[in-house]
């Protein structure tokens, strides 16, 4: 799904126009950037947890040439999907049955003679 179809498709469910859905859509992302730069980490229930991962530096090679180049610390958004959007991709937990009562040993029948 690109930009476009994503406004396609809030516009359909929330009965706006194409442009007001486009306005929304940039206005939401819009807000999640600019609580990441903020360091704050952005809470959507039911759909999961945005925040910023530092990344420290550090030595690596270039493959190529075999020689030691400088990795710069940096930042990452990253994305961890919540229990509502796991459950709506795989379906909720199953929950293991529930175990029997142990049930009392029987009587041995009486012997027919």
């Amino acid at each position: 799904m690109n930009h476009a179809d994503l406004v396609a498709k809030v516009a359909t469910h929330a009965d706006l126009s194409k442009e007001a859905a486009g306005n929304v859509v940039e206005a939401v992302a819009k807000a999640i950037v600019e609580s990441l730069h903020a360091g704050e980490e952005v809470r959507y229930s039911g759909l999961g947890i945005f925040d910023v991962s530092e990344r420290a530096a550090r030595q690596g090679r270039n493959p190529q040439t075999g020689e030691a180049i400088a990795i710069a610390a940096s930042k990452a958004a990253r994305f961890r999907a919540g229990k509502g959007l796991k459950d709506a991709l795989n379906g909720p937990a199953a929950k293991p049955a529930p175990k029997a009562a142990a049930k009392p040993a029987a009587k041995a029948a009486p012997k027919k003679k």
